[in-house]
């Protein structure tokens, strides 16, 4: 079966606005590439909190990258270390590494 973007953001959407934390994710994912939709920081930064507030590591993650980047956000490195605490507490790898990539920065 071939890729198909915009059949997979359809099928995310669906299950996004039921609540499902893994689609709020992925979706953000596919508004952050422009994977089946144009991209949309913004859009992204929105879909990855929803997940985030409910718990999703993945989404912490990549709000708190977004945050310390200021993609769809404004910037702020203490938002960005709230959220990959929060991810990091759950043992999220790449949450763990940005992190201390963020706090060396602090004089």
């Amino acid at each position: 079966m071939a890729r198909d973007d915009t059949e997979a953001v359809r099928w995310y959407r669906k299950a996004a606005d039921q609540g499902n934390s893994d689609a709020q994710f992925s979706l953000g994912w596919m508004y952050a590439m422009g994977r089946g939709v144009a991209r949309d920081d913004a859009g992204a930064a929105r879909l990855y909190r929803k997940a985030a507030d409910q718990g999703n590591a993945k989404a912490q993650r990549n709000l708190g990258l977004m945050y310390e980047t200021g993609s769809g956000v404004v910037q702020s490195d203490a938002e960005a270390k709230r959220w990959f605490q929060k991810a990091a507490d759950q043992g999220q790898p790449e949450a763990m590494a940005a992190l201390r990539r963020l706090l060396d920065k602090v004089p």
